[in-house]
């Protein structure tokens, strides 16, 4: 059985926790994923006491391993932009099913002020979860690269 643990900003989490949970992401996001470092400049903003930064991590342990996490960063707006986005979260093969996945986007849902954001890609399984939990696709994302 899987326990839900959470990190914030209060916290003050160490690097080792930040990087349990990094390599976590960095190996469970499989194609959906980042370079190991953007993942760890994602968590240093989601637990930065900054007032202009912020957010939280929430990760499933089951015995000493990390078997799922999320991470959600404020976005420091209202409105028009939502005061949330959910950045990353992956479930552990293994663990699949089992509703590690939903305790996880629960639990971060329950946490955040504001409204949530989350980008998916259209063929991520992932995305019935989203939507199941009321997450709707208001809009079509577009992005230029520099």
């Amino acid at each position: 059985m899987f326990k839900i643990e959470t990190l914030s900003a209060i916290d003050q989490a160490t690097f080792l926790q930040k990087k349990e949970i990094a390599d976590f992401l960095f190996v469970h996001l499989e194609q959906y994923g980042d370079p190991h470092e953007d993942i760890m400049k994602c968590l240093d903003y989601a637990l930065d006491q900054a007032v202009d930064k912020g957010g939280f991590v929430v990760f499933a342990r089951e015995e000493d391993h990390v078997v799922g996490a999320v991470i959600v960063n404020r976005t420091g707006m209202s409105g028009y932009i939502p005061e949330n986005i959910l950045v990353y979260i992956a479930v552990d093969g293994s663990q699949r099913g089992k509703g590690v996945g939903k305790k996880l986007m629960q639990t971060a849902i329950d946490l955040a002020n504001g409204d949530i954001a989350l980008h998916v890609e259209p063929d991520n399984p992932a995305r019935k979860l989203y939507e199941n939990l009321g997450f709707t696709n208001k809009y079509l994302e577009m992005r230029l690269k520099k």
